[in-house]
């Protein structure tokens, strides 16, 4: 990442859904040509008395298939990120410094793989309870209903008992 930063070259590129297998997963089927166009870049920021930090931009933009939760049907959704991180050396360092800092750490790794940072940060990024404005095909509620009103009709009324004892009288 150092390297990376020291260049200052932004990597620009497209990737597709489905290599993503857990974004993938959350979605109601993906269209081949389904991708995640990106941006990363890298930066050194000098740091009093130290080496310098380095800093990771990543940007993204997509438009997922989420399950509508109101119809059921699939609704594009489209999901942007635009985050900045900071690099530590080790763990112990971001655990210790992560309460205090704004920004996300991440530890320096030989090998870092900045498709997961990418993927993780898709997949916080979608929204709890996706739903379309307005649906294109009106809901259908009709789990159960069937059941309730059978249910209903077999089940003796409360008040039934005083009913026949007002009719005694």
């Amino acid at each position: 990442m150092q390297a990376f930063a020291q260049e200052g070259q932004p990597l620009v590129e497209r990737t597709p859904l489905s290599n993503m297998e857990r974004l993938a997963q959350e979605t109601q089927g993906l269209e081949p040509d389904s991708s995640v166009s990106w941006q990363a870049r890298a930066e050194l920021r000098p740091r009093t008395g130290a080496e310098d930090d380095v800093w990771l931009h990543l940007e993204a933009r997509a438009t997922l298939p989420l399950t509508c939760q109101r119809c059921m049907g699939a609704v594009p959704v489209p999901i942007e990120i635009d985050q900045w991180y900071r690099f530590v050396a080790d763990e112990d360092i971001a655990m210790a410094e992560d309460d205090q800092s704004e920004e996300d750490l991440l530890v320096m790794a030989p090998q870092f793989d900045l498709l997961a940072v990418l993927e993780d940060e898709l997949l916080m990024a979608l929204p709890l309870v996706p739903m379309h404005e307005t649906c294109p095909v009106a809901p259908v509620f009709s789990a159960g209903e069937g059941e309730l009103a059978q249910q209903e009709d077999a089940k003796p009324h409360p008040f039934a008992a005083l009913e026949q004892l007002k009719k005694k009288k």
